[in-house]
């Protein structure tokens, strides 16, 4: 089955056009614990953010995600001519003053006037943002969709990465157990060959013998452990065949599965598993670093 797992880096490029404007938006993300989204665009723009964000909600759910958002006007652009009535009758009454302390006879002009800061005043026309939404929409949802098609891209490389990872763990632990039984065994040979050098001609009290093998077997078991971390590589096969976000839950599988590896090592009681034991968690480590990068 395909893995339809996704990475969380990527990046996509939209455009749109409404109300005489041309948007363009670009979406990068990488990395994150949380979904952290960050949108970069014109001042004006600033009452549609909660929009833009939530439409970037419903295509990503992990991961920080920058998005560029410009405008370029494709019409002729309006700007409005005011006049500060305020202002300018406060500089006519100014000059007016001044030449009367003067004893100039100038007369003010209207030239004067309008040349003096603040009087008349040009500015942009303002945005009709609800007119200018469906091209910003339009623009977001195309960049979120060539973004998640690069993240569904890079998933499936990871996926496969990690399969054939859980694949050299699975055969690990096989010889583990292949190696298991036989521990407790060369105990009670080694045992009964110790005891034998130490009492000589004395006959081997078989029951005790047999009691003591019996107590290092119980403590040296590691069959529940071994059980269970192959049921959580079965478990990590499942989630990479999912259609969901599961860098969090293999995160925390990854960390059940080297508790499982660390018991098998303080209980194995054998150099051959231990071996083995230190093979298991250098390729543990591997996919945690890989998981790590899963949506």
């Amino acid at each position: 089955m395909t893995a339809l797992v996704r990475s969380m880096t990527g990046y996509g490029r939209g455009a749109g056009s409404s109300a005489n404007q041309m948007i363009t938006v670009e979406a990068k993300s990488v990395n994150h614990r949380y979904l952290e989204i960050v949108v970069r665009m014109p001042k004006q723009l600033l009452p549609l953010e909660e929009r833009i964000k939530k439409l970037v909600q419903e295509k990503v759910t992990r991961g920080r995600l920058d998005l560029f958002l410009t405008l370029e006007k494709t019409g002729d652009q309006k700007n409005l001519v005011k006049v500060d009535k305020e202002i300018g009758l406060a500089y006519y009454k100014a000059l007016k003053e001044l030449s009367s302390l003067c004893q100039i006879g100038e007369e003010i002009n209207l030239a004067q006037l309008a040349q003096m800061p603040g009087v008349i005043m040009i500015e942009e026309e303002k945005e009709d943002l609800e007119a200018i939404w469906p091209g910003i929409e339009e623009a977001v949802i195309q960049a979120c969709q060539e973004l998640v098609t690069m993240r569904t891209g890079e998933g499936e490389k990871l996926a496969l990465d990690l399969k054939n990872r859980g694949r050299d763990i699975l055969d690990y632990v096989r010889q583990i157990e292949e190696r298991s039984p036989l521990v407790v065994q060369e105990y009670q040979e080694k045992l009964t060959q110790r005891v034998q050098e130490l009492l000589g001609e004395i006959q081997i009290d078989e029951s005790k013998l047999a009691s003591e093998v019996a107590f290092f077997a119980d403590r040296a078991s590691i069959t529940e452990e071994l059980v269970r971390l192959k049921s959580h590589l079965s478990q990590m096969n499942l989630f990479l065949d999912s259609n969901d976000a599961v860098g969090r839950k293999l995160d925390f599988l990854v960390q059940e599965m080297n508790r499982e590896i660390n018991t098998i090592g303080s209980k194995g009681n054998d150099l051959a598993i231990n071996r083995v034991v230190v093979e298991v968690k250098s390729e543990l480590e591997k996919v945690r670093e890989q998981v790590q990068n899963l949506e």
